[in-house]
């Protein structure tokens, strides 16, 4: 099996993590890894979206530079570059993932006003 693309820490590119980013499963996937401070298999994310899906959701974090994807035996595990990013971009790393952890409980419209009467009040879906 031929191993994936990862770009050098030297080529590392802010648009190019912060694009990766904007997808809210892509942030999820992006608060595990830093909990748990070391790599997961990536089959342990898949109460997140299909299989299929999160495939390309680890691509588009890979070819950013946000992680690394190494295989052992039939498992592929993801571990975020911490180092490289930090060493790139001091400080940047913690600040998204602290911004992540605080959308999390945010409804998606928590920017606009407030209803004023309780007949125009909709459900609101979280951001995961």
């Amino acid at each position: 099996m031929r191993e994936p693309f990862h770009p050098s820490a030297d080529s590392l590119d802010l648009v190019a993590i912060l694009a990766a980013l904007s997808d809210p499963t892509r942030l999820t996937i992006l608060i595990r890894l830093a909990e748990a401070d070391a790599a997961i298999r990536c089959g342990d994310f898949t109460d997140l979206a299909t299989k299929s899906n999160l495939s390309y959701h680890f691509a588009k974090m890979r070819e950013a530079g946000l992680v690394s994807l190494r295989s052992e035996g039939t498992s592929r595990f993801l571990a975020l570059r911490r180092n490289d990013i930090e060493r790139q971009f001091p400080g940047l790393l913690d600040q998204l993932i602290a911004s992540a952890k605080r959308m999390e409980d945010k409804p998606l419209n928590s920017q606009s006003a407030a209803p004023t009467d309780a007949a125009e009040s909709k459900p609101q879906r979280k951001r995961v």
